[in-house]
């Protein structure tokens, strides 16, 4: 198939695959909505936890495309679903756009995770080495290394003043109540880091298609920020050069993935290509 020289028969506005997404996605926006007043987090529960994580279920890696964190969030990707999505559906039909879509997703939860797992492992080696031998001496060590740096969530900032202000008040009295307490907030603390990043939206596979629209209608006009005019390809290229940037400057407080674009990027690509490769074998079979 020539994706750049194919066109539609029909075009429909809001065709059936997209029609649907946007349907599903908005009523489980609602049930977060619902259900977060009675004290139940749906994003916990459904969001895409670290594989290490005791709440990482594998059902995850579909459900985390489908909740979103805010209004705005699933917003603008719905907006961008039907914008990319609806003209990718109509040329390449319902199955193919679907695979597509969930295929990007995955993607991207991999490409994030596989650099959440570089990452995270420096922590969890200074924990798994003071448990396996709790000390006073190597807890002074690892409150004083980096593993604390990036502890920024206000949760983690006060358990650890209070952690603190009761160790210090048993230190005098009963060193081995002292240790035992370290060791209890230690095990907790390594848990809790396992628990922390929690993904959640339709972001990688909104990627996905965004790539494969700029190499389907490479010269179509889209319009930056409703106003500015740029070329579909060098859209996906800006973009995709910003998400690499902002991904490596990893600015503290920044809370999006962008690994995960990167990843539904990328994996968009291979799909793309393998489809393309692929229909040419059978075509000189």
């Amino acid at each position: 198939m020539n994706y750049e020289q194919y066109r539609p028969r029909s075009f429909k506005v809001l065709p059936e695959v997209v029609k649907n997404l946007l349907i599903i996605n908005g009523i489980m926006y609602l049930a977060t909505v619902v259900l977060s007043a009675r004290g139940i987090d749906l994003n916990d529960i459904l969001g895409l936890h670290y594989f290490e994580s005791e709440k990482f279920r594998v059902y995850q890696l579909v459900t985390y495309m489908f909740m979103h964190g805010s209004f705005m969030h699933i917003l603008f990707n719905m907006f961008a679903v039907w914008m990319f999505g609806a003209a990718i559906e109509n040329v390449w039909g319902p199955k193919r756009f679907l695979t597509f879509y969930l295929i990007t997703g995955f993607g991207a939860a991999v490409a994030h995770y596989g650099i959440v797992y570089f990452e995270i492992q420096p922590t969890l080696a200074y924990f798994d080495t003071y448990l396996s031998n709790p000390s006073i001496e190597g807890l002074h060590t690892l409150l004083s290394s980096d593993a604390f740096k990036n502890f920024s969530s206000t949760d983690m900032i006060d358990h650890y003043n209070a952690f603190t202000r009761e160790f210090n008040s048993l230190q005098g009295m009963n060193s081995s109540e002292a240790l035992q307490l370290s060791v209890d907030y230690m095990k907790q603390l390594r848990v809790d880091v396992l628990n922390a990043p929690v993904v959640v939206g339709a972001s990688g596979a909104v990627f996905g298609l965004l790539l494969a629209y700029g190499m389907t209608f490479p010269n179509s006009i889209i319009y930056l920020y409703f106003a500015i005019p740029i070329k579909a390809k060098y859209f996906v290229i800006l973009y995709g050069a910003l998400e690499l940037f902002s991904g490596i400057a990893n600015v503290p407080g920044d809370n999006i993935a962008h690994f995960a674009h990167l990843g539904g990027l990328v994996t968009g690509i291979i799909l793309i290509l393998y489809w393309k490769n692929k229909n040419k074998r059978t075509m000189n079979f």
